[in-house]
């Protein structure tokens, strides 16, 4: 009976259902697909527009407030491009597909799905909430912690994952030995060497081996620089100006300011937490200007403050305790806890090229690949490559949280 060659069909829908599996923390977030991006004209660098929930104020008695519809909205591009390029023999199409999967695909998917994640994993820096404590080992109060603050963020109950870098996956599985838990758990945090799922609030628990150390700028967190506010600080400012200080703010590193507290997000009342920001521009050394996020705002249906910061408020890098300096150009393992709602990670489609021996587009679970195929007739081979074309974005940071230890 003749040999049956593996399709580019085929062969695509194998190499998706590889790359699906390898994404770890983007399989656990929000994922979109477009195929307007397919369309003649469109072009790689498109954006989509991704609405956010509108925010009201209440009123107080029968005299009617109206009101305006304000509509919400981010901008994501889909403008990463990322592919793995091989050579198929025809001996090599001549495979089953268990062997041509095993030989081939696993290791070209793997590298793939594991630069794709680093990628979408920078979202973390845009997290400002956290549990800190820089140094230790992760414990089962830490993991309650994070799970707390979601909570406190209206995060649903539904979707939350809890993604642990290594370190943490290791002393977490040992935290939980000694502590009464279903006996199935507790065999499956042995056998398989990881925190089972449902735990603290977490529907998905999973370990990732990509979750990068964070160092923060080189100022040391102690309150050395200290805002200089000339006048009124405006609503939805996103940048502050500064008495000089001795040290860098880097992207991603977490802050406060003196005396400025989260309020609840529907009833505005005052929380006894200090608010957090995240840097959102690298500053030199001296700067006179921090950009952060969220944007302050202390009234109306967006507020997130207390009040704006006063004049000579210090800007502290503390740990979660709010009394330990993190230090200057502190080191850290980041994990994250999370709803998949934080995040979004869209796919377009390619344009299929003309004038090629193949090219066809598959897409699973809001993810699209592209398969171009042509042939070398002097040496009998098929010089394909695999592309995948998408951007991430973070959305809703408040629904998320970084636990930060070793």
């Amino acid at each position: 009976m003749a040999n049956t060659l593996l399709t580019p069909t085929a062969v695509t829908r194998e190499a998706l259902r590889i790359l699906h599996q390898k994404l770890n923390f983007v399989g656990t977030i929000n994922r979109s697909y477009d195929d307007r991006f397919a369309k003649s004209g469109a072009k790689i660098g498109d954006s989509l527009s991704i609405r956010k929930p509108n925010q009201y104020t209440v009123r107080t008695g029968a005299a009617l407030s109206s009101q305006d519809v304000v509509e919400q909205s981010v901008t994501l591009q889909v403008a990463t491009q990322k592919g793995v390029d091989t050579t198929f023999t025809s001996d090599d199409l001549t495979l089953d597909m268990d062997d041509f999967s095993d030989r081939i695909l696993q290791p070209a998917m793997a590298v793939l799905g594991a630069n794709i994640e680093a990628d979408v994993m920078n979202c973390y820096k845009d997290v400002a909430q956290n549990v800190t404590d820089v140094g230790a080992t992760i414990t089962t109060a830490d993991v309650m912690q994070s799970s707390k603050i979601l909570t406190d963020a209206l995060s649903p109950y539904d979707g939350r994952c809890l993604n642990l870098n290594t370190q943490d996956n290791l002393d977490l599985v040992e935290a939980l030995a000694g502590r009464f838990n279903d006996q199935t758990k507790v065999a499956q945090n042995y056998r398989e060497g990881r925190v089972a799922s449902n735990y603290a609030g977490f529907s998905d628990i999973m370990e990732n081996s990509m979750w990068p150390q964070h160092t923060t700028g080189t100022d040391d967190g102690t309150g050395d620089y200290l805002v200089n506010d000339s006048g009124t600080i405006a609503e939805g400012s996103t940048s502050i100006t500064t008495d000089t200080g001795a040290g860098t703010f880097l992207i991603g590193d977490i802050f406060y300011f003196a005396g400025v507290f989260e309020v609840h997000p529907e009833t505005k009342a005052t929380s006894t937490r200090l608010k957090e920001f995240v840097v959102t521009a690298n500053s030199g050394t001296s700067a006179t200007t921090i950009s952060f996020s969220p944007a302050l705002h202390s009234s109306g249906a967006k507020q997130n403050v207390s009040a704006m910061p006063a004049n000579n408020a210090a800007l502290h890098k503390n740990e979660s305790d709010r009394s330990t300096d993190i230090g200057a150009s502190a080191d850290y393992g980041v994990s994250l806890a999370y709803h998949k709602d934080a995040f979004v990670f869209a796919t377009a489609d390619l344009v299929l090229p003309t004038g090629v021996d193949f090219a066809a587009r598959e897409v699973m679970d809001g993810i699209s690949m592209r398969i171009v195929r042509d042939y070398s007739i002097s040496a009998d081979t098929f010089i394909t490559r695999l592309d995948v074309l998408y951007g991430y974005k973070t959305i809703r940071p408040e629904m998320a949280c970084r636990i930060q230890m070793n």
